[in-house]
């Protein structure tokens, strides 16, 4: 909704991280300051910069796997179902078995890294050097872990920092393109970082007055005002002018069948040429194609065939361009 009233993504994706990451900080400032207050040994005695760092790069992985998942969800419950889930599974795999597995001595380093590529087990193995660190201190009355410790062998929280860290830049891009090609109705090209290397093509309008130059459309059983706002659309196709903000040639939406059912025209051969400044409104039955022309309009969905320009911009190339003057 907020990109059809023009807001890009950029502006978008920093409004919304930075709420997230806000209110993570403040999550984050105020666990570490009541468990410092109660005086819990796991905080009071590991250094402060450390926690800080740890929860720091974990909240931002955090975020941005929130990202990166909410690309293939369409529904909030089935969402919000699969991280409980995965959140009770990982807290049990983690306790239950990875635990044992650090723990043990013969178990392969480097499996160990490999688990902790799931963040989940990355903020557990972090967790329990911090835990590990406060109760050998506390034993031997010294501190917990410092920085100095963190080029032991023995301590995990150097690689678990590496991994997260690594893991958010990484994650971060990765969401970014899957949300730029897989976006509902304005989806990009998979390739569309390449697209300043390509190229320009031909101006939209332009580009179709070509190819319908030397052809005719053959108009049959058709009332004399649809025939009269075809022609008007040819032919401001072959001459594009400024005067109409809303041109529509042959715009089609056809739904495929489904259980058995045949397929549906929404839309069937539209032409329409709105000039600019023109209070245009559509009157119909249910079923007419109202609904499906003005999502076809708004990108919300794609045409199956034909064009449709908005101030001149193709709605299948350039609705970017178009939510700029448009509002839904």
């Amino acid at each position: 909704m907020m990109k059809m009233h023009g807001l890009g993504d950029g502006p978008y994706w920093m409004i919304t991280y930075g709420y997230f990451l806000a209110l993570s900080v403040i999550y984050m400032l105020c666990f570490v300051t009541f468990g410092s207050v109660l005086g819990l040994k796991f905080f009071t005695l590991n250094d402060y910069s450390i926690q800080f760092v740890f929860y720091f790069i974990y909240i931002n992985l955090q975020i941005t796997l929130a990202f990166l998942l909410a690309s293939f969800f369409s529904s909030v419950k089935t969402a919000t179902v699969t991280a409980y889930i995965g959140i009770f599974g990982t807290g049990l795999l983690s306790g239950f078995l990875f635990q044992f597995f650090i723990q043990d001595s013969s178990f392969p380093r480097g499996w160990i890294i490999f688990m902790e590529l799931y963040p989940g087990f990355a903020l557990y193995r972090g967790l329990y050097e911090f835990a590990q660190s406060a109760t050998s201190g506390s034993n031997v009355g010294t501190d917990g872990m410092r920085w100095h410790d963190l080029s032991d062998s023995a301590n995990g929280m150097k690689e678990v920092l590496i991994i997260m860290f690594a893991e958010w830049i990484v994650v971060l891009f990765v969401a970014y393109y899957i949300d730029q090609v897989f976006s509902t109705g304005s989806g990009k090209r998979p390739l569309f970082f390449l697209k300043g290397f390509q190229k320009k093509p031909l101006s939209s309008c332009k580009t179709l007055s070509i190819q319908r130059q030397g052809s005719k459309v053959l108009v049959q059983m058709e009332k004399p005002d649809v025939m009269q706002e075809r022609e008007k659309v040819e032919q401001l196709l072959l001459e594009p002018t400024i005067d109409h903000a809303i041109v529509c040639d042959n715009l089609k939406k056809f739904y495929p069948g489904r259980d058995g059912n045949p397929g549906k025209f929404a839309v069937r051969e539209l032409s329409l040429a709105v000039p600019r400044g023109e209070c245009f409104g559509m009157l119909g039955p249910n079923g007419a194609g109202k609904t499906s022309f003005i999502s076809m309009m708004i990108g919300l969905t794609k045409p199956t065939s034909g064009a449709a320009y908005v101030q001149g911009l193709d709605i299948k190339t350039h609705m970017d361009g178009i939510y700029t003057s448009m509002g839904v």
